[in-house]
């Protein structure tokens, strides 16, 4: 599973984020990028030492100052659910990736491998 697939999956529903500098924020993620920058709407901020709050209507954190990120479990779950639906779809028994499976293109030479030699 991938950091920002899962965050793609995570639009409209509650999560923490908390920066490096301790700062907390509690809202609904409206919408994030390429490099994890994140909006939030209907936000609650906690000081690092968590006596001070302030209640914001949406933010904008940039990605490189989040620490982590605290997600629903129905969220993962759901991610988890759209892989396995993913997978489930491929066919073909090949798994898609380097050269791959016999009787593919001119790299087949009678399944010996790429060696150097006779091997027959």
């Amino acid at each position: 599973m991938l950091p920002l697939s899962l965050l793609k999956t995570a639009q409209s529903h509650p999560m923490l984020v908390e920066l490096k500098n301790g700062e907390t924020y509690n809202g609904h993620l409206v919408s994030c990028d390429n490099f994890m920058n994140i909006n939030l709407r209907e936000v609650i901020c906690t000081s690092k030492d968590g006596d001070r709050f302030w209640k914001m209507p949406e933010c904008y954190l940039r990605g490189n100052m989040i620490k982590y990120l605290r997600i629903p479990d129905e969220v993962i779950d759901m991610v988890k659910e759209e892989v396995m639906n993913k997978n489930r779809g491929r066919g073909g028994g090949f798994s898609g990736r380097g050269r791959g499976g016999r009787g593919r293109g001119q790299f087949n030479r009678g399944g010996y491998g790429r060696g150097r030699g006779g091997g027959r």
